[in-house]
């Protein structure tokens, strides 16, 4: 961490901020607008303090490590794309035929053999500081929302193995600190750490973890890959710095780790102790909803003799995850085209989350091709969890080119264009109706261009007409009216199933093809990028779209009346007198323009 700190500084993109900030919301909350900037920074903070107690904390704090694309190329030493090259390679590997083909083979082996981690038997960097006494709020250990449930690890390197110690894994989850020497194991059920510990839970034995904080920023984006299981995510490190990484046993169990890394927390998981974890303000940028989750009991904690706590902030997008999910989806393109050969490109906007929206370009070889690789992508991994598929053919624009790529699938919609159909969805999705169980949608846009079949009237001409069909109706706008299938937003004050309110715009359909509902709060219709936020999160597709004489998509939170039993959760909003007293202390320098853009707090 050291390293990069120095990195960060020499590329001008390091802000040391010495003043005493509160790591329950003041720290989080600076992070949280430093990194929605264009060009953010990355933070330390190097006097941190309890507020409630006045405890100043001897460890300084990184945030925003993944300070946008090209910090984060320096974080990986060479672009994304460049790595994927390189996979490729070695995924199209073919027997040499001549002198020059074997010496080329000669130093691919010799990468892949960096791949593999070295151990050593000395302790490493990360154990010169032993606490004789387990304190975990020793630790400047963050709470980064009002409604959090606690202090949250939010970026702990969770390393496990499974039960006959054949399997290892590092994942990234979140940790709720609940004593001095608890921390709840946040899991999610479709994750490896989760099948290792139901086979010790079948076992009825402890299982032991632990959990590395700092080190190098590269450790961090390794427990988000999306390996296959079995595949311990370490050894992506090795392969991307071409040199082994170097791991060191844990004081207490038989589980390795990078030796370089800032803090490790030890312990053992009992199968039998589960208490509420949560709620807590994540990716999605809702709160997620209070569920048991198994606890370690910490047994040890080291730390280099100056470490660093590294954490990240997750919230409405645009976060940290928006950095490293672009290096993950360009360095996990040649895997994923090992099912789908025809795959050219894919891209995962920041603004759906990741899982709640996927563009992808391919080539159709014949009818149904973009219908087989929708239902391909639904049963890969991580991708399993995507909710909406677009898919496009190689005439298309560039996937980030928003407008151009959203004009382009409009001019191609009919009917026959839509997929919905139902899978797994990812845990912290509120949208199904169901837990881990939603509805998809898949979309084949690489038909030819349609004709328009709608009237265009602007949008003030087209509210009078439709607001007095039903009370609940406040606000209309439209996008891409130039296109053969417009799209109107139209803001609700929901008394009622939104169904019952599409069946009266029936009646509009000379002038509406796709209608969005949303709730009449905490919606701008003048801002797309969070509008595609919301409408991708609430939405399941077996549930809330319709397509019928007009297309209608139901994006507002769900209740009773609409047949949904699960709680609707909030979503996550800075304090605003934190916020003010970080403008007024010139800790940030935003105005209320970017503030209500971000949603960053209630207007």
């Amino acid at each position: 961490m050291e390293k990069f700190l120095k990195l960060a500084k020499k590329l001008n993109r390091l802000k040391i901020i010495e003043k005493p900030l509160d790591v329950e919301l003041e720290i989080p909350h600076t992070a949280y607008v430093e990194i929605k900037k264009e060009k953010p920074n990355v933070l330390l903070f190097t006097n941190p303090v309890d507020g409630k107690t006045g405890y100043r904390y001897s460890i300084p704090v990184v945030m925003n490590a993944f300070a946008g694309f090209d910090v984060t190329e320096q974080i990986f030493g060479k672009h994304p794309d460049k790595i994927a090259e390189e996979i490729e390679e070695i995924l199209h590997i073919k027997p040499p035929r001549s002198l020059k083909e074997k010496l080329s083979m000669l130093g691919l082996l010799l990468r892949l053999k960096n791949v593999l981690p070295k151990r050593t038997s000395k302790e490493g960097l990360s154990q010169q500081i032993k606490m004789n006494d387990i304190d975990l709020f020793k630790l400047p250990v963050l709470k980064t929302w009002e409604k959090d449930g606690g202090r949250f690890i939010t970026a702990g390197q969770v390393y496990t193995k499974s039960l006959d110690g054949k399997m290892q894994n590092l994942g990234l989850y979140r940790l709720q600190i609940v004593s001095k020497d608890e921390i709840l194991m946040h899991w999610q059920i479709h994750k490896d750490a989760s099948h290792f510990f139901d086979q010790y839970h079948r076992a009825n034995r402890k299982m032991p973890v632990t959990v590395a904080v700092g080190g190098d920023p590269l450790y961090t984006w390794c427990g988000q890959a999306p390996l296959p299981y079995g595949l311990f995510e370490i050894l992506l490190y090795g392969f991307i710095r071409n040199r082994p990484p170097q791991l060191v046993k844990s004081l207490t169990n038989d589980i390795y780790f990078p030796e370089d890394v800032d803090i490790v927390i030890e312990g053992e998981v009992d199968p039998q102790d589960f208490r509420p974890e949560g709620p807590f303000g994540d990716h999605t940028g809702y709160y997620t909803p209070v569920e048991n989750f198994p606890v370690m009991k910490v047994k040890a904690i080291t730390m280099k003799k100056q470490p660093y706590y590294y954490a990240t902030v997750v919230g409405k997008p645009p976060v940290e995850d928006k950095y490293m999910g672009w290096a993950t989806e360009r360095i996990f393109l040649p895997l994923l085209r090992t099912t789908t050969p025809d795959l050219i490109d894919y891209h995962m906007p920041e603004n759906g989350v990741f899982h709640n929206l996927i563009l992808a370009k391919i080539k159709p070889m014949y009818k149904g091709h973009a219908k087989q690789i929708m239902h391909a992508f639904w049963g890969v991994g991580q991708m399993s969890f995507v909710k909406h598929a677009v898919f496009v053919d190689e005439s298309a624009p560039d996937l980030t080119d928003y407008e151009k790529i959203t004009e382009h699938i409009l001019n191609r919609l009919s009917e026959e264009s839509f997929l919905i159909t139902e899978g797994i969805v990812d845990q912290l999705d509120h949208s199904s109706y169901e837990p881990l169980v939603g509805g998809k949608l898949g979309i084949d846009a690489t038909g030819s261009p349609v004709k328009k079949s709608v009237v265009t009237i602007p949008d003030e001409q087209l509210f009078e007409k439709i607001k007095d069909v039903d009370p609940d109706i406040t606000e209309l706008k439209q996008y891409m009216t130039s296109t053969p299938i417009p799209v109107a937003v139209v803001k609700l004050r929901k008394t009622k199933p939104v169904k019952a309110v599409f069946e009266k715009l029936k009646k509009f359909k000379e002038f509406l093809k796709i209608v969005i509902f949303v709730d009449d709060h905490f919606n701008d219709l003048d801002n797309p990028y969070m509008l595609v936020w919301r409408v991708t999160n609430n939405v399941d597709a077996l549930k809330d779209i319709w397509i019928e004489e007009i297309w209608g998509v139901d994006a507002t939170a769900k209740s009773e009346m609409d047949g949904y039993y699960r709680q609707w959760p909030e979503d996550v909003f800075c304090s605003q007198p934190v916020i003010e007293k970080l403008k007024e202390e010139g800790i940030i320098d935003v105005d209320t323009s970017f503030l209500r853009k971000y949603q960053i707090i209630k207007f």
